[in-house]
């Protein structure tokens, strides 16, 4: 009996070593029966990825395979067709080689492609092979269905051939700034972040292009890449929206606007910095919506929750939240100051700067131009009546003193800082000069956060770890059987972005000061004696409550200790 057509590809998969004899007997019965194409069972089996099937039939054709993740694609080439041909062909040209446009095909024997693609661009074509879903997220990450970029990207400068790269005087700076297609896409980058929930785009030129990077769950992506011409346009809008000196491209500058994004009022404070290419350009969004999170909604377990709540609802006393930047403190402090938001009680609260404004607080904007720092603030609400006195930071003895002195005359301050875990920052205030018995007196409680990416629901996948590395990181097992654990997807999937991730959720701990800890405060004791003293009477370190989380499928075990130390 003759074997079928498709036993060539399986010995080909075989001289590659992707597969076995095995598997390939397996998957051919298989398409014998369902008429699936014997590439496509492997895939769906999870023998061999897309990448390897298109590898090896790229080289059954003898063209060349490139795989799009992992290529320096020229956003010049990118942008010599335009998205609708782009989306037509599921093609995507990216680099230039001896005066040709090398293109990433699906189907590189698409004759028709080939020759619209020689009309285009006006060059030989000379075409790659890779898969169908890394050209789709190439033309999402260079190309928009909203904008033409082929099109677009020549209006946006204005620049002719051979002017100086970037206008000297403000008129001109001006002028490109507020060109009609630059405006698109700046509203473009930005309706794209807010559409993608990311926290920061960053806007940095280079010798050659321009790279647009989201931070999304706390972690930087790379969406884009776009002509280095677009640039001086590009940083001009930005300022004139920020009400930023658009002559002044020397030193840094801040600003901040708001904007309406679908319905949605999003607030942007923006940065530039001078580099030697040009000015970068980082615009934090600030949703206010974000900010109006519940307790319940934190990710803190039922007891540590318990514990703080207790603590900041206290007539008086100091609450503590530490964590480095972008670690979710002022959400923490704002969910607990929604609940203590109340006609009878005066708020005044001290940052900077101010990044969300709640109803019925007194909230004061730090300025050091004019003397206005945290600790003459300080002074000047504590002659203010308030009741509850939320610091953004502490920086300085002297505001880490009127703190302590605040909470000691019968106010409750919230407050942040800036520590590896919770008990270092009992210690911290000893070496700002505080009296230990003043610490040991005020402070209720100290509360340490972490945000851990949470795994994508419609991706991860089921992960198995040895014994010996689950118990050399302190992992919890009730004996030899291990939990059923879960681990981000390699790739990971349209609606994660390709990350694996979707989401961020709080790791804490929370530190009470009772009589025993305070004790150890009067006496100096060290941050580590604390601590073991603390986990003895039940505190839960970061890393332990990061477990509770993996072992609930939410996170990762790689997540967590990517973020807890």
């Amino acid at each position: 009996m003759e074997k079928p057509r498709q036993d060539r590809l399986g010995r080909l998969l075989i001289d590659n070593k992707l597969i076995t004899e095995e598997q390939l007997e397996e998957a051919l019965a298989e398409h014998s029966g369902s008429g699936k194409s014997l590439g496509r069972v492997l895939i769906e089996r999870g023998a061999i990825t897309e990448g390897q099937l298109t590898s090896v039939l790229a080289e059954q054709v003898g063209i060349r395979y490139v795989d799009l993740g992992s290529y320096a694609i020229d956003p010049e080439a990118t942008n010599s067709i335009d998205i609708t041909m782009a989306r037509r062909y599921t093609v995507m040209p990216i680099d230039f080689k001896d005066s040709k446009v090398l293109v990433a095909m699906a189907d590189p024997t698409n004759v028709f492609a080939l020759d619209d693609l020689r009309i285009k661009t006006g060059m030989e074509v000379l075409p790659v092979v890779s898969t169908a879903d890394d050209i789709n997220n190439t033309i999402d990450r260079y190309m928009h269905e909203t904008m033409d970029m082929g099109d677009g990207m020549d209006e946006i400068s204005t620049l002719e051939e051979g002017e100086e790269e970037e206008p000297e005087d403000e008129r001109g700076l001006k002028e490109a700034g507020e060109d009609a297609p630059i405006v698109k896409y700046v509203n473009l980058l930005i309706g794209e972040a807010v559409q993608e929930h990311a926290s920061d785009i960053h806007i940095e030129p280079g010798e050659k292009d321009v790279r647009i990077r989201y931070r999304i769950d706390g972690v930087l992506q790379e969406i884009r890449r776009s002509p280095r011409k677009i640039h001086p346009g590009l940083v001009s809008r930005i300022k004139i929206m920020a009400g930023m000196n658009i002559a002044e491209r020397r030193v840094p500058q801040d600003g901040r606007f708001n904007l309406q994004v679908s319905d949605q009022e999003v607030d942007l404070r923006v940065a530039s910095l001078p580099t030697v290419f040009g000015e970068k350009m980082v615009l934090r969004i600030l949703d206010r919506s974000s900010i109006l999170i519940s307790l319940s909604q934190l990710g803190m377990e039922p007891d540590p929750l318990g514990s703080f709540s207790k603590s900041f609802k206290k007539p008086y006393g100091t609450v503590i939240v530490t964590g480095p930047t972008g670690s979710g403190k002022t959400t923490t402090l704002y969910a607990a100051l929604a609940e203590l938001n109340r006609r009878e009680v005066n708020v005044i609260t001290v940052e900077d700067p101010v990044e969300y404004q709640m109803k019925g607080l007194n909230q004061v904007q730090v300025n050091t131009a004019v003397g206005l720092t945290f600790a003459a603030s300080l002074r000047s609400i504590l002659r203010s009546d308030p009741d509850i006195v939320m610091i953004g930071e502490i920086r300085d003895p002297e505001s880490a003193k009127m703190a302590i002195e605040s909470a000691l005359t019968g106010h409750m301050v919230l407050c942040t800082m800036h520590t590896n875990d919770a008990p270092s920052a009992v210690t911290r205030m000893t070496e700002m000069g505080i009296e230990p018995f003043l610490i040991a007196s005020a402070v209720d409680s100290v509360v340490s956060q972490r945000l851990a990416r949470k795994l994508c629901t419609r991706c991860k996948e089921e992960a198995t770890y040895e014994a010996g590395y689950l118990e050399k990181i302190g992992f919890p097992m009730d004996g030899p059987e291990v939990a059923k654990l879960f681990k981000a997807k390699q790739g990971g999937c349209a609606f994660c972005n390709s990350t694996g991730f979707r989401g961020r959720i709080g790791l804490y701990e929370v530190l009470e000061v009772d009589e025993d800890v305070e004790k150890l405060v009067v006496g100096q004791a060290t941050a580590h004696a604390i601590g073991n003293l603390a986990r003895e009477k039940g505190m839960k370190p970061l890393r332990q409550d990061g477990f509770v989380k993996v072992n609930r499928g939410i996170t990762s075990i790689e997540e967590v200790l990517r973020v807890v130390m």
